[in-house]
């Protein structure tokens, strides 16, 4: 009889990979990089546990957005006063925050729960070119 195969955290093999974002479309380049998060490119993927690779994004600042989003698309946040809702536009985040818009569309995409906040966990973000993960040795990965 056969037995189904079963990752096991501890002997999941881990991989590093880094993606451009530049001129990459901001909704398509969250979904493949959730993807590769999960460890959906891989043979064994399995819903129920964590087998997905360290994802890298560079120049978030250069992310491209269709349609009229810049100004429509809105980031709500709340201080826990009376009245606090805040909205920022994503024109203003991507001045300020460029790494957060990704962040939070790569975090829409992903389980809700433990399991996905381990997943999140190994996703890295930096608006410019430069990264702090050399010594990792990440493999190019291109959608």
């Amino acid at each position: 009889m056969n037995t189904t195969y079963m990752p096991n955290p501890a002997k999941v093999e881990r991989k590093w990979y880094v993606v451009d974002a530049e001129g990459m479309t901001l909704g398509r380049l969250a979904s493949e990089v959730a993807n590769v998060l999960r460890g959906k490119n891989k043979p064994i993927y399995t819903p129920s546990a964590d087998t997905g690779d360290y994802v890298i994004v560079i120049n978030a600042e250069k992310i491209k957005v269709t349609g009229k989003k810049l100004d429509q698309k809105k980031y709500y946040r709340h201080s826990d006063y009376i009245g606090g809702l805040k909205e920022t536009s994503l024109k203003d985040m991507l001045k300020k925050h460029p790494e957060r818009v990704i962040e939070f569309a790569v975090k829409g995409m992903l389980p809700k729960g433990v399991l996905g906040r381990q997943m999140y966990k190994k996703l890295f973000v930096y608006a410019g070119a430069e990264h702090k993960h050399e010594a990792q040795k990440p493999e190019k990965l291109t959608f």
